[in-house]
């Protein structure tokens, strides 16, 4: 059985002076965000899917996003949430102030539970000032490892830009193609985004990192420029679709090991003679290796899987996690196990179990 909430599309209230939102949960991110521009204010969680993904979908995974360096991820913009719960009463959690520790954080506990709790029909979110400035900087490198250097270098260097993400080459050919936009022949694409009164100040130093491995660096504030170099980025996964059934792969690692983690990714990928495709949230340590298995070529399918087992046991072994924000789902529930001690699954199974006694939401999902 499937529950559509789709229709559960309403903006309940914009309050500009307390610079919140009420939605409901069928309500996309790019919906909110343009309403609440016209009050000065922006919805700050980014996903690529900005377009189509809810409000409550971004909330039931914790969604991530291009703006989670500077701003963090869709969790940190939630204050409050109306839940349907198995017995169908409707709870509601968390506050409409800028801070509160009145009893458990129930708001966080039901954010990133992958609708294993409850259903989330409406919700209480932050909202933030528009910027006054917008400065974007791109920059082509030779390889990819490069590019990942080029980002750490960017931490190293104490700034922290609203977003940071990298394509590897591949994966930039096949968005530009996408979009009909010349091709750039590089090894690597990284664009990043300053923004707030310092944001001049802050792309300076953005690109003084970049320099220290390319020559080949763009920088601007102009609105529309911006948009097609992020285009860029948003275009990379349906532009893999075209190719055949896509494993949308996320695993996060420490931002040191970022460049240690691409190149495991690439050996993986020859080793299992698999075509493998590395974006994401850079400034982060957020990766997608997108793995794309050619429509009925089942071999490549079972070489796949394998590159995937070895890809999450590269994140673990590098100090990371295997899901950065995709979460567990059925495809990684045995590597929950691996990531966690039983101390912590037996937890969250009798939060599960006191909630949900009868297994109604999401039965054999995550954990």
């Amino acid at each position: 059985m499937v529950l559509d909430v789709s229709r559960l599309d309403r903006i309940v209230e914009i309050s500009p002076v307390d610079e919140l939102a009420v939605v409901e949960a069928g309500v996309s991110a790019a919906v909110l965000d343009g309403e609440a521009g016209r009050h000065g204010l922006r919805y700050t969680p980014d996903p690529a899917s900005t377009a189509i993904s809810t409000i409550g979908g971004n909330i039931a995974t914790n969604a991530g996003g291009l703006r989670c360096v500077k701003y963090g991820v869709t969790g940190d913009a939630v204050l409050g949430l109306s839940v349907v719960l198995a017995d169908g009463s409707l709870l509601r959690t968390g506050r409409r102030t800028a801070k509160g520790v009145a009893g458990l954080d129930l708001t966080s506990l039901f954010t990133g539970s992958e609708g294993t709790l409850g259903v989330i029909v409406d919700a209480t979110v932050r909202l933030q000032p528009l910027p006054v400035e917008t400065i974007t900087v791109a920059a082509y490198f030779d390889d990819v490892e490069q590019a990942a250097a080029a980002t750490a270098a960017v931490s190293a260097a104490r700034v922290r830009p609203a977003m940071l993400e990298l394509l590897d080459e591949p994966s930039l050919r096949e968005a530009q193609d996408l979009l009909g936009m010349r091709a750039e022949s590089a090894g690597a694409f990284v664009v990043a985004q300053t923004d707030g009164f310092g944001a001049r100040a802050e792309a300076q130093l953005v690109a003084d990192a970049f320099r220290q491995f390319t020559s080949r660096i763009q920088i601007g504030d102009d609105p529309a420029a911006a948009e097609r170099l992020l285009a860029v980025r948003r275009a990379a996964l349906p532009a893999l679709e075209r190719h055949g059934r896509v494993l949308i792969e996320d695993v996060a690692v420490p931002r040191s090991a970022i460049a240690a983690a691409v190149r495991r990714v690439s050996e993986i990928a020859t080793r299992h003679a698999s075509r493998i495709y590395t974006f994401g949230h850079a400034g982060d340590g957020n990766l997608h290796p997108i793995i794309v298995i050619p429509d009925g070529d089942e071999a490549a399918a079972v070489r796949a899987a394998d590159a995937a087992d070895e890809i999450f046991a590269t994140a673990l072994e590098l100090g990371g996690t295997i899901t950065g924000e995709h979460g567990v789902g059925v495809l990684k529930r045995r590597w929950l196990e691996r990531e966690q001690p039983p101390e912590a699954l037996a937890v969250q199974r009798a939060i599960r179990n006191a909630l949900d006694p009868a297994g109604l939401f999401n039965p054999g999902k995550a954990y």
